[in-house]
């Protein structure tokens, strides 16, 4: 039995600016679910949109903000316990 490794079809991307581009373009990705969610509860109340697309935004907003509220606290956490290190 021979074993040949397997060749990914695309070309691995680079990681260009490592976890702090990946924590901005989170913090970006949560602003632009807010703004759809306010979208929504606009458009709601000018009676233009429905109760429904309102409350799916407004829920998804909260999930995103859930989420990136809680990795900007672990980042925080790993922060101060490098810097509390004795060298």
């Amino acid at each position: 039995m021979t074993v040949e490794p397997i060749v990914p079809d695309a070309p691995a991307a680079a990681d260009a600016g490592g976890d702090a581009a990946g924590f901005a373009r989170a913090l970006d990705a949560l602003g632009g679910v807010l703004a759809s969610a306010e979208r929504a509860e606009d458009a709601f109340a000018y009676g233009r949109g429905r109760l429904e697309a309102a409350v799916y935004e407004r829920a998804r907003a909260d999930v995103a903000l859930s989420a990136v509220t809680s990795a900007a606290s672990r980042l925080t956490q790993s922060v101060q316990s490098i810097l509390n290190m004795q060298v």
